[in-house]
């Protein structure tokens, strides 16, 4: 995954959890595969459909990842729904953009509010304007942490074509510090096994593969979460006014 130039987390957990749009359902795989359908669809809706803010793949690793190994994307996606969910109560255009943050949206569990973002991708499909996402961007910008040299790191997206069935839909990828918490679980449930040498000898068969590689990959993992750490460890700083940067730029140049 490091090789990637981006990746997009979610958790079949969290999706059969509640959490992420599934709950009591007769085919809780099924429904699980289709709201990860629906979110590839709406990614690639620009490719497919006309819009007037079109956006190409690689727009997103361009502008949603600043470093290169963190580059794991949380998607979230509003209104979530299934094919099943026939009867769907519609969203009002300004509560997918609020919900499109909230954490029950997420398709991991998390909550992306207590976390940075280091950036994050609107791609909006129906019958909206570029007004429409200045005005919601510019109401929700006060209540999401954004680290401080990347506050205005957003990428928007609008796609002319609704997705069937309803008005318009949200896809928001956040480039956000919550999936840390992802990875430290990784790590625990990791630690667990390899203390047990569980599963090893599958691995050990494989050409190539010797005990280096797992201990190697914890190392990277435990360096991964470290970076997160980091960023998370400036939340508490005001945010840098334009005053202060253009000092620190001048101390710079000396």
């Amino acid at each position: 995954m490091e090789l990637s130039p981006r990746v997009m987390v979610r958790r079949d957990s969290t999706l059969s959890s509640g959490q992420g749009g599934v709950h009591e359902v007769e085919k809780p795989f099924d429904a699980m595969n289709n709201i990860v359908a629906n979110l590839l669809l709406n990614m690639t809706s620009s490719a497919r459909f006309e819009g007037s803010l079109n956006v190409d793949l690689n727009e997103i690793a361009m502008n949603l990842v600043p470093f290169p190994r963190l580059h794991y994307l949380v998607p979230s996606l509003t209104p979530l729904y299934t094919l099943a969910d026939v009867n769907a109560v519609p969203r009002r255009l300004d509560q997918i953009f609020s919900d499109a943050f909230s954490k029950d949206h997420q398709l991991i569990r998390a909550n992306p509010k207590q976390s940075m973002y280091l950036a994050c991708a609107l791609m909006v499909r129906g019958n909206v304007h570029v007004s429409d996402l200045r005005r919601n961007i510019e109401r929700l910008r006060p209540s999401l942490p954004f680290v401080s040299w990347n506050q205005e790191g957003w990428k928007t997206g609008l796609c002319s074509v609704p997705p069937v069935g309803h008005s318009h839909s949200l896809l928001a990828l956040a480039n956000n510090t919550c999936v840390k918490l992802n990875f430290m679980e990784l790590k625990e449930r990791f630690i667990k096994l390899y203390r047990k040498k569980a599963h090893l000898h599958h691995f050990l068969h494989v050409e190539g593969m010797d005990v280096g590689c797992f201990t190697e990959a914890a190392s990277s993992l435990n360096s991964l979460i470290e970076e997160y750490d980091c960023l998370d460890a400036t939340k508490a700083h005001s945010r840098v006014t334009l005053p202060d940067l253009e000092l620190q730029l001048e101390s710079l140049k000396g």
